[in-house]
């Protein structure tokens, strides 16, 4: 028996090199959302512990750790203070303020 990839038929290569792709992106999507978040929002709170989980477990590492690794921020945590406006505030300083008397 040959360990020769050229022996595997174009599809399975095919569907080989998507689950490849697969793996790399969500290994890169794991990796770089558990550097940005705080100790405090990581399951069992060691960050190399998810590290080595990620990268040596493979596929299943990032799926877990996605899943089941990331605790939810605290609520109003993250949220921007609020600014007086919001939306129209934005829009106002694009297009200037609004006239009501032109509305039909």
């Amino acid at each position: 028996m040959r360990n020769d990839l050229s022996a595997l038929p174009a599809g399975v290569l095919i569907v080989l090199g998507v689950v490849l792709l697969i793996e790399i992106a969500l290994d890169v999507i794991a990796l770089v959302d558990l550097v940005r978040r705080p100790i405090e929002q990581v399951a069992l709170g060691n960050k190399w512990a998810w590290v080595a989980i990620i990268v040596l477990v493979g596929l299943i590492g990032a799926i877990l750790y996605l899943a089941v690794g990331r605790k939810p921020a605290a609520p109003g945590a993250d949220a921007a203070p609020a600014r007086p406006g919001g939306a129209a505030d934005v829009a106002d300083r694009l297009y200037g303020p609004r006239d009501d008397s032109t509305r039909p």
